[in-house]
């Protein structure tokens, strides 16, 4: 195959390579380079020569392409029409395309690619991704029976475009071309394969145990076989009356598994996601839609335009089948809000609402900002022992899980885990779609002031006392024994550290991120707690109950159900703030952690070691400024994370947001202390 004048691929070439007594490789080979040239394409590789059919072909290329077409036309019309145009006047050379397509529809497992393209061979997401990644990354080969696989190569998902703009001109033509194949049998055999699938997956425990009760008592998923079984009966005997009879219950049937596949999400919104679910009913859903699709092709008197959309579909369901960002967006949506719906439960406790609420968040955060002095001199402590680098992280991070978790007991707070928590809460009360009055507005509002003044009042409590109190054991030390617990050169180099002339802005936007991160594990555990019953297993279980006696085990259930998050929340993130730093080192990334109340601590450790002086240097005072960043920026990329998340679970519209802003400014600008101190 040449190429003529740089612009088309040599058509005559092309026809004369039809050999239907080709191996199916080569058959094969011969399809894909056809749609490659109807998509104006280079081919892989040349055939092999042939001698040519007429030079008329040649001249008609140019003639067709420019003059009689109209202009919006897509350019694989133009070829495809080109195309037919040549056989038509060529029957020897329509003979052997004929013949070759004929081979093809007899050889290829035709249903595979309308039961089985675009659906994944196993109901677990990570087969699936895997899959999708070999498809992605491995080349694909002609030398197949399986349609499905060869369709990947014959088409692009852009073919939809033009595979919906046939007329039925061309549709006619195409049709004759293609007489001599049985085409609806594969159809047939698909949809039997559909229904057994969409059977299987409603028969499944795991979707079937968590269909309403109600509607799965209506057995259709257990009917969908009889009823694909008499359509290709009636189909096969000629029956038109019977099969349309049997294809109104079928879709009837198919009605009825959707409603009861419809019943899941509200389970798993009570009692737990899993991404494996969510995708084995996004695939039930859309095999029963294939289905319709090919009863519509089967039954239709002139079947053209259905076979046109359902090739369409298929062209533009390679984008999705491909998709690795589509697979995990669509699996794991449902997954992400109900995380971020537990993140809003817990974040409830974080935002206060009047000044009792806001002493009693001072209150709660100066308690959070001892225990955190104390995990300052362990730290420093740990620091001292000379481990190896992971050993002085693990046992960083264990000191700083242990702090948090003991934060947590006493309800206590530390201001940096507030904001993964409560911005899932703001996005709960967000005006829910365009309609939003403007009194729902002004209650967002009334909300963001709410947490912005709960957010000062927690970094306010933990650094007032965190800083204070690392500064008087110090001086207390140093009165009573000589000198403090953190010497001089550990305080120089608190000094060399925190300054914001140095690189603490990025290991504070950091920090935020591994802020979020301990608060999505929060989530994760919770929900995994929940789906797996396990508060019930510790209520109920016979062992636990003859070990604990009931009303023990009942307390430890209950006890549990109410503290998993925090203790995920406040563990991972302990550990994560330990151990990144010593992991990232290993692969040469020499990233630290700037936590605002760790970070304050030592700071008032280094002014306890080197003396009421240092307020005098400029050194100093570039720590405090490098310590005021710290803060802005852990709480800043943590919650502009978590809300981020919490908004593309719920969907917000983007003009939602562009009035919600303006709404801010003029609060702001109106009444400035809503933001700082609560309303009497």
């Amino acid at each position: 195959m040449t190429r003529s004048g740089g612009a088309a691929w040599d058509l005559t070439a092309l026809v004369n390579a039809a050999d239907p007594q080709a191996a199916p490789a080569e058959r094969h080979l011969w399809l894909v380079r056809l749609a490659e040239w109807l998509r104006h394409e280079a081919p892989r590789a040349a055939p092999a020569p042939a001698p040519p059919v007429a030079a008329e072909v040649a001249t008609g290329t140019a003639a067709e392409t420019t003059t009689g077409i109209s202009a919006p036309t897509p350019q694989p019309l133009l070829r495809l029409r080109l195309l037919l145009n040549m056989l038509d006047n060529h029957p020897d050379t329509r003979a052997r395309v004929q013949g070759l397509l004929a081979a093809f529809w007899r050889d290829i497992d035709a249903p595979s690619l309308f039961a089985d393209f675009g659906f994944g061979a196993r109901r677990s997401i990570a087969s699936e991704l895997v899959d999708r990644l070999h498809a992605r990354w491995l080349p694909g080969t002609p030398e197949t029976d399986d349609l499905a696989a060869l369709f990947r190569l014959l088409a692009r998902p852009d073919d939809a475009l033009w595979l919906e703009a046939l007329d039925a001109e061309l549709l006619d033509r195409l049709g004759a071309l293609l007489a001599g194949a049985d085409w609806r049998r594969p159809l047939i055999e698909a949809i039997g394969l559909l229904a057994g699938a969409v059977q299987a997956a409603g028969h499944s425990p795991a979707l079937r145990l968590r269909m309403d009760r109600s509607l799965r008592g209506e057995d259709a998923f257990g009917q969908l076989g009889e009823a694909a079984a008499s359509l290709r009966h009636a189909l096969r005997d000629g029956r038109t009356g019977d099969a349309l009879q049997a294809a109104t219950w079928m879709r009837a049937l198919l009605q009825a598994c959707r409603r009861a596949a419809a019943s899941v999400p509200a389970h798993l919104e009570r009692f737990g996601v899993s991404a494996d679910i969510v995708f084995e009913l996004e695939q039930l859903e859309r095999r029963a839609d294939r289905i319709e699709r090919l009863l519509a092709c089967v039954l239709a008197p002139a079947p053209g335009p259905e076979w046109r959309s359902l090739l369409a579909h298929l062209a533009a369901t390679l984008e999705q089948a491909g998709s690795v960002r589509a697979l995990l967006g669509r699996s794991y949506s449902l997954l992400a809000r109900q995380v971020a719906e537990r993140n809003a439960e817990a974040g409830e406790h974080y935002i206060t609402r009047d000044r009792a609420e806001y002493r009693d968040m001072l209150r709660r955060a100066a308690g959070g900002g001892a225990v955190i002095a104390g995990t300052t001199f362990v730290k420093f402590g740990i620091t001292a022992l000379g481990l190896g680098a992971f050993w002085t992280g693990f046992w960083a991070g264990a000191n700083y899980a242990l702090s948090f978790v003991v934060v947590m007991l006493l309800h206590w707070t530390v201001a940096t885990k507030q904001p993964a928590m409560t911005a899932p809460a703001l996005a709960a009360s967000l005006p829910a779609g365009r309609a939003a009055g403007d009194a729902e507005i002004e209650g967002f509002v009334a909300r963001v002031a709410q947490l912005i003044r709960s957010q000062a009042a927690g970094i306010v409590g933990n650094l007032a006392l965190c800083g204070p109190l690392v500064l008087a054991v110090q001086w207390l030390a140093g009165a009573l024994h000589g000198a403090p617990p953190v010497g001089p050169d550990q305080g120089e180099y608190v000094l060399h550290s925190l300054t914001l002339l140095g690189p603490t802005v990025l290991f504070a936007a950091f920090t935020g991120v591994l802020l979020f991160a301990s608060s999505l594990v929060a989530g994760w555990a919770e929900n995994w707690f929940v789906f797996h019953r396990l508060d019930s297993a510790l209520a109920w279980n016979p062992r636990l109950v003859a070990l604990l006696g009931a009303p023990r085990a009942a307390r430890w259930a209950a006890w549990w159900r109410g503290h998993i998050s925090g203790l995920a929340a406040n563990v991972s993130l302990g550990f994560m703030l330990g151990l990144a730093p010593a992991l990232l080192a290993f692969v040469g990334l020499p990233v630290e952690v700037r936590h605002v109340t760790l970070s304050t601590g030592q700071l008032g450790a280094a002014l306890g070691a080197l003396g009421l002086a240092l307020l005098a240097e400029p050194a100093f005072w570039w720590c405090v400024a490098g310590i005021a960043a710290t803060g802005v920026l852990n709480v800043g990329v943590s919650f502009w994370l978590a809300f981020k998340v919490a908004l593309r679970s719920r969907g917000v519209h983007v003009a939602d947001r562009a009035r919600i802003r303006v709404a801010i400014r003029r609060r702001m600008w109106s009444r400035p202390l809503d933001f700082v101190r609560p309303p009497a």
